[in-house]
């Protein structure tokens, strides 16, 4: 069964999102329910930029949002500082008197998928492109108050997914690890092994159903044999009854029960793919509750 997950590979739904370790101690100081939006707002317009940052703030205090704020008036500035999971979602101007806001977002493209790309324009002359780059909406100036919030409520309804994490007890302390970036857990006496996918191991005081209720039973953890759990975006094949994992971690699967849980990975990718061939597709009217004129967007 080599090459198993080839196609998953190529759809790019295994590389984990990454944040800064500060990022996630602030989530765990945030007021329970509330999110964190790392927002990036890049135009050479100052006044659009100052109102830019006017508009989310306000949205945030209005929605119980905690938002941090980077603002940069040139593509070059933006991609100089720019990393993979540095934003949650990047409004970018098309019309840049340097580097124009396409070629800007093919070059992050190449560093980050995920993103959520919302361009601003007072031109729909770019559209076709503009969309080629997986962008998320399209907001053409002079914009609105409520065209902002609404794309932002928009945003919030995707990004909740990529930003689930799991507090782990450390000392007097917790350490919170993005459940995208864990691979394995594996039961070692009364303690969890748990694996990153930079091969960083955590080691906790916990079972592993007390594990599974701190994840939520999320559905990427899949049990292959007794104390093993693996996250089945990071399995790359099956082989001699073992899980083989990207960062070559392998682990001996229950036999008997081998069909069973190839199955189970395979029906849980498809749902991943399922999921987000809804979130990028329709991308012109995607989650506009008003049902905006399609000529806004075409």
């Amino acid at each position: 069964m080599a090459n198993f997950y080839k196609a998953r590979v190529n759809l790019g739904l295994t590389n984990p999102i990454k944040y800064d370790f500060d990022i996630l101690r602030c989530l765990i100081q945030k007021k329970k329910g509330a999110l964190y939006l790392n927002i990036a707002l890049v135009d050479d317009d100052l006044k659009c930029l100052d109102e830019m940052a006017r508009l989310c703030r306000i949205f945030a205090a209005q929605n119980r949002c905690q938002m941090e704020i980077s603002t940069f008036t040139s593509g070059e500035d933006f991609l100089k500082t720019f990393d993979t999971g540095n934003f949650s979602v990047v409004f970018m101007d098309i019309y840049m008197e340097k580097m124009n806001g396409i070629t800007a977002s093919l070059k992050m493209r190449t560093q980050d998928d995920r993103c959520l790309l919302v361009f601003l324009t007072s031109s729909t002359d770019f559209m076709p492109a503009a969309f080629s780059l997986h962008a998320f909406e399209y907001i053409t100036k002079p914009f609105s108050p409520q065209r902002i919030a609404s794309v932002l409520k928009d945003a919030i309804k995707i990004l909740p997914t990529s930003a689930k994490y799991i507090e782990l007890p450390n000392g007097r302390s917790a350490v919170p690890l993005l459940l995208s970036d864990i691979a394995s857990v594996v039961t070692d006496a009364h303690y969890l092994n748990i694996g990153l996918a930079d091969g960083t191991v955590f080691r906790a005081r916990m079972t592993i159903s007390e594990f599974m209720e701190h994840a939520k039973k999320d559905a990427r953890f899949i049990l292959v044999n007794k104390g093993i759990l693996v996250n089945a975006d990071h399995i790359l094949d099956f082989e001699d009854n073992c899980c083989i994992l990207e960062n070559n971690a392998r682990f001996p699967i229950r036999v008997r029960d081998r069909r069973k849980i190839i199955q189970t990975v395979q029906d849980y990718h498809f749902d991943q793919i399922r999921r987000r061939q809804v979130e990028y597709s329709g991308c012109c009217l995607a989650y506009n509750k008003d049902r905006r004129t399609v000529h806004e967007y075409l």
